[in-house]
């Protein structure tokens, strides 16, 4: 084995396809879409929550409810404002978030111990409002069950004898693991960026080399062809390995800028967690590369390839919606599957789980198994005149 060839098609596949625009914007396409998507999401749900801790209640109707009123008032956060006349319009043309509307007969039915009527007008579609009232309907709870206790004891009953049952909820899993629940998409990103990053080199060097025609002196040169296809796969699972490693960084950077004890995440992401998440998901830096090869070998173009290859950009993001339908937890065995084992394991390490070492020494192994694979099928593929006199 004359590993020196295979180390100069390598460093020739690197050399060309960072040459072009087109590779370098798509693994900086594919580094950065998904930590800037989280970043956004999170840090305007975080805004939201943060907003929502000091609220205005436009409050239509207030002197039929002096008591409710007052009770609001002295509620931390809250500040009451004159509600418009048309509370049902003034939401939906976005004038104010919501509006509490006290009916004319409240203070008869408060009086006589009924349920008296308020209406909380909003707009569900609206994400900016949503906290918003989410904690004016608490504060409405709260006074409800309060004023209900205080009835109850002015007759001489127990409020306890009210609730007929004492509901206790016991969470079995951890801060940590609900967390990981919650970011279950990094591992997602961290899968389409290794697809991504190494996808133009792969096709380049194979589909754009057919399309353009420089593929047949190349095959003229006196290098065994698993050599040759051993060189340009190595070059694009360099260029995968390096998207993943990109986006899992800036993913991090990303993270620790956010406020995410606003929304209640309390993420660890640190260096044992980065390190196991590099042991997890490197395997996919050998898989990718080599199956959009053998892929892009049945190309007559390097557009024909791309369609091609969307399709496995796609793959990527399955194993998100798989998991939601059939948990990990009871289906031990997709652990070992390429791609879905590299998802379960992500989403572990993030649940502060750390996967054993056999786990990550045998995903490993299939993964350089699944790769030799489908290297072997495209070197039968360029030992075939159809990839050069079949465009």
């Amino acid at each position: 084995m004359n590993l020196r060839r295979t180390l100069n098609v390598t460093r020739k596949e690197l050399v060309d396809g960072f040459r072009d625009r087109r590779a370098l914007y798509t693994i900086l396409f594919s580094t950065l879409v998904g930590p800037m998507v989280v970043g956004l999401m999170f840090s305007k749900t975080a805004g939201q929550e943060k907003a929502a801790q000091e609220i205005q209640v436009p409050v239509v109707g207030r002197e039929h409810a002096p008591l409710l009123i007052s009770w609001l008032e002295q509620q931390e956060g809250v500040q009451l404002t004159q509600g418009p006349a048309g509370a049902e319009e003034a939401v939906r043309e976005s004038v104010v978030d919501m509006v509490l509307v006290i009916e004319k007969d409240f203070g008869e039915k408060f009086r006589d111990s009924r349920p008296a009527p308020v209406k909380v007008v909003s707009d569900a579609t609206r994400n900016s409002a949503r906290s918003k009232v989410r904690k004016l309907n608490g504060l409405l709870g709260r006074f409800s069950n309060e004023t209900g206790s205080l009835r109850l004891m002015a007759r001489g009953v127990n409020p306890v004898v009210a609730s007929a049952l004492k509901v206790e909820q016991v969470e079995v899993s951890s801060a940590q693991q609900r967390v990981g629940m919650m970011l279950g998409f990094i591992p997602m990103f961290l899968l389409v960026a290794t697809f991504s990053a190494g996808m133009q080199i792969a096709t380049d060097s194979t589909a754009g080399e057919r399309e353009r025609g420089s593929l047949e002196p190349l095959l003229l040169n006196p290098i065994p062809r698993w050599q040759l296809l051993a060189g340009k796969w190595l070059a694009a699972a360099l260029s995968s390995f390096g998207g993943m490693m990109g986006t899992l960084l800036v993913t991090a950077f990303v993270m620790s800028r956010l406020s995410l004890e606003d929304i209640g995440i309390r993420l660890q992401l640190g260096g044992t967690q980065m390190l196991l998440m590099v042991a997890a998901m490197w395997p996919m830096a050998l898989i990718a590369p080599a199956i959009q090869m053998y892929l892009a070998c049945y190309a007559r173009s390097f557009k024909e390839a791309q369609g091609y290859m969307a399709f496995l950009v796609f793959a990527a993001t399955a194993p998100g919606v798989l998991t939601t339908f059939y948990p990990a937890s009871s289906m031990p065995w997709m652990r070992w599957l390429p791609i879905q084992g590299q998802y379960i394991m992500g989403t572990e390490i993030l649940s502060g789980k750390a996967p054993s070492v056999v786990l990550l020494v045998t995903t490993a192994l299939v993964a350089m198994a699944v790769a030799a694979f489908f290297l072997h099928l495209a070197t039968r593929m360029f030992s075939s005149e159809k990839i050069i006199f079949g465009r």
